[in-house]
């Protein structure tokens, strides 16, 4: 259940009375809570709540590994059981570290510390919103003190963390901070350096602040526009390239591997790509696919690919997650007949970073933002949209020669208003693969690019999922949370 976190203590009488094993003390871990907090963060961006968006928005799809259960998800049959680890994870491990760090940071006199643990808060609540709507924030986190804490309004918390975001920035601006993070932070480390971090973690703040403006944009565009005209205006410093990128790397080491690579050795077979992605990438012949996915036939020439669709038959004829999100590879693979290739044909590092917020998506940002009426200044929306391109395709190791290719026929962002819209969408639905949840609200927020739900769904008819179920052992353990939602439509607030 929320907050519930054991410790061990006994009653003060005598300094022999401390437990020195307390997770609470007076001298609170800072380094080592940061380090689990940020590991815990990073490793979640590729586990369940990123498979279930992934599926949900079409970049991957479970259809051929029936009867498994991403063959359940991309049916829609995601159940609130399903959610209950992804919900104690966040609220049992990541926010309560978080908590922790945020009291230590107090005590110790360590503002460095509160900012960091302030951007990770706000990141962290504004997908648990995405995903479900409402949830506990104002008496969560509150540890042995409140077990069962009320669920607060979704627009409330996305307001909290953006008061949250301009306090961690002034948190990192601090003139001096008594304990500083250094080589224990995994995420910016710059060698230690946390001058060269600071600034980074700061311009993460500020773009995160404009992600979550911009996801207003539906409910409520003139305090989109205001809100991100004004932070503009202010002089904030925001992500000026890809070194920038909100990502953490992860290991050719055993048990130091990604995620997404994890689940990919773990359970062979049960995802592959999705054809609404594949096919959006084959009309342009986006160079990108080179990395995204394995060809199809794996020894065609030139390459292939080809994407799952509802209906198919359980097969590994299919393009598969490849090196962009698992690493280099090696091996040579013997394709079966067909052109297919087993799950272990290669051998992944699991190296690949997982991506939670990137450069090319705040370019992607920006350009819309204009679109919608945010001041221009002295950069364009096609200038933005090209830098978003080209971010995505360095990323994803295309080359210079290739990627200018692509500008050249796919770069322009010219048309009607609703046209730019629906360029800017499908190159930043693209662009984010591999980034948890973000594909998802992009689609429920603009309608693009267009989603067509599986004609085999679970429930027959049933649209693309607006929000997640909440998970059963909430529901069940805490008097109050709310009553379970009667399906996967009901919308969370900036999507009324």
């Amino acid at each position: 259940m929320i907050g519930a976190v054991t410790l061990s203590s006994c009653k003060k009488f005598l300094d022999i009375n401390t437990d020195p094993d307390s997770i609470i003390s007076t001298s609170p871990p800072l380094a080592q809570l940061l380090t689990s907090a940020e590991v815990n963060l990073a490793f979640e961006g590729g586990s369940d709540l990123y498979r279930y968006s992934a599926v949900i928005a079409q970049h991957l799809s479970g259809q051929a590994s029936q009867p498994n259960q991403t063959y359940e998800y991309s049916r829609y049959n995601i159940s609130g059981s399903d959610e209950n680890n992804v919900w104690s994870n966040i609220f049992s491990t990541t926010l309560s570290d978080i908590e922790l760090l945020l009291q230590g940071a107090a005590t110790t006199n360590s503002p460095y510390y509160a900012g960091i643990a302030k951007i990770l808060k706000a990141y962290e609540y504004q997908l648990v919103v995405d995903a479900w709507g409402n949830a506990p924030y104002s008496e969560a986190q509150k540890l042995t003190d409140n077990t069962k804490p009320k669920f607060d309004n979704g627009e409330d918390i996305y307001k909290n963390i953006i008061v949250l975001l301009t306090e961690a920035v002034a948190n990192l601006n601090a003139a001096t901070s008594n304990l500083t993070p250094g080589t224990n932070s995994t995420i910016y480390t710059n060698g230690g350096n946390f001058t060269l971090a600071k600034a980074q973690w700061i311009k993460l703040a500020n773009t995160l602040k404009m992600r979550i403006f911009l996801h207003y944009s539906k409910k409520d565009p003139t305090f989109m526009v205001a809100q991100m005209n004004a932070l503009i205006s202010s002089g904030a410093t925001f992500m000026t390239g890809t070194a920038d990128n909100f990502q953490m790397s992860f290991y050719a080491v055993a048990n130091q591997t990604n995620s997404i690579h994890q689940f990919e050795t773990n359970r062979a077979n049960y995802l592959f790509a999705d054809n609404r992605i594949v096919s959006l990438m084959n009309s342009k012949a986006d160079p990108r696919r080179t990395t995204y996915f394995t060809p199809f036939p794996y020894a065609s020439s030139p390459a292939t690919y080809k994407g799952v669709t509802p209906g198919d038959l359980t097969s590994v004829n299919f393009s598969r997650i490849h090196t962009y999100l698992r690493g280099a590879a090696s091996g040579t693979p013997t394709p079966n007949a067909q052109g297919g290739i087993t799950a272990t044909a290669l051998t992944y590092t699991g190296a690949a970073p997982i991506r939670m917020l990137t450069y090319a998506e705040y370019c992607f940002i920006r350009a819309e933002a204009i679109l919608k009426g945010v001041p221009a200044g002295t950069v364009p929306a096609e200038t933005w949209f090209q830098n978003g391109i080209t971010a995505s395709m360095q990323d994803a190791g295309v080359s210079a020669t290739d990627i200018t290719t692509y500008l050249a026929a796919n770069g322009g962002l010219t048309g009607t208003d609703p046209q730019k819209q629906q360029k800017i969408s499908e190159e930043k639905y693209v662009a984010l693969y591999g980034v948890s949840m973000e594909p998802w609200t992009e689609y429920r927020r603009t309608g693009y690019p267009t989603l067509t739900p599986p004609s085999n769904a679970a429930t027959p008819g049933a649209p693309v999922p607006r929000s997640l179920f909440y998970p059963q052992s909430e529901v069940d353990l805490n008097p109050n949370a709310p009553t379970q939602k009667a399906d996967l439509n009901q919308k969370v607030f900036w999507d009324n």
